[in-house]
């Protein structure tokens, strides 16, 4: 009898990302468990035109923009990273820095280290969500720019989350890619509800958890969920991929 095909744990928001997050590893030979534990309610703000610099930090914000008439002006706008920058250019705005390590951190060293780019005086409008990481603004307020944040977007728990919350107690899970500090906190906030949160922590004991970014493995440390392994890349694509070769023994570069 053949070996059950492991099963993945993805919190990716319930749109085209959770339907693009388990193809992507059904094609990669394991059983997707899709369980968002973010949901999206917009603001109905828009960001400032009069910045030197505008600074979009997701794919959200991308299409929250395509439904105003926000006009970037003289701007120079900046993508954390490139699904941010395909889908600014999708709705129609060209793009003209991506950092190389798309991460908060990443984008606030690779603004300094452009000979292109001086902050030092310059007004910059940060659009993102109400859950956005404090090192952007700490590193860009250091930097010397003049900072403007506009919540574009609210991140909530969705009712009904928690199927692999359940599933890790069971000892059913193989496998769990935690994308944000905040899908940690959603998951054990679900375990919670459904009064298992205990029994989840020490199911994930023996799951190979993986996630992007430090920030994400420093929330997941501090709230006793195990961390194997930071992803190479802050994408879905390289959390994943490189998750499914771990399980699977296969060495990852």
């Amino acid at each position: 009898m053949s070996d059950p095909t492991p099963t993945v744990a993805v919190f990716r928001p319930d749109d085209e990302r959770r339907s693009e997050a388990a193809s992507l590893l059904e094609s990669l030979g394991v059983e997707p468990v899709p369980d968002p534990m973010l949901a999206v309610e917009s603001t109905g703000e828009v960001p400032r035109t009069d910045a030197d610099y505008a600074i979009f930090t997701s794919k959200t914000a991308a299409d929250l923009l395509a439904e105003t008439d926000w006009d970037p002006g003289e701007s120079t706008v900046v993508a954390i990273g490139p699904a941010t920058a395909d889908a600014l250019e999708a709705v129609g705005y060209e793009v003209d820095v991506v950092p190389e390590e798309y991460t908060s951190s990443g984008l606030v060293a690779h603004l300094g280290e452009s000979a292109d780019v001086d902050l030092d005086g310059a007004r910059v409008e940060v659009a993102r969500s109400d859950h956005g990481s404090q090192v952007l603004l700490d590193g860009l307020e250091a930097a010397g720019a003049y900072l403007h944040e506009t919540i574009l977007y609210r991140l909530v728990r969705p009712d009904g989350s928690g199927e692999s919350a359940e599933l890790a107690a069971e000892g059913g899970l193989d496998a769990a890619c935690f994308t944000s500090s905040l899908t940690v906190e959603h998951f054990l906030e679900a375990a919670e509800e459904r009064g298992i949160r205990e029994e989840a922590l020490s199911g994930l004991e023996g799951t190979l958890v993986g996630v992007i970014g430090e920030p994400t493995a420093e929330t997941a440390g501090e709230r006793g969920v195990p961390v194997d392994f930071v992803s190479s890349e802050a994408t879905f694509e390289a959390l994943a991929t490189e998750t499914v070769a771990r399980l699977f023994g296969d060495d990852v570069e």
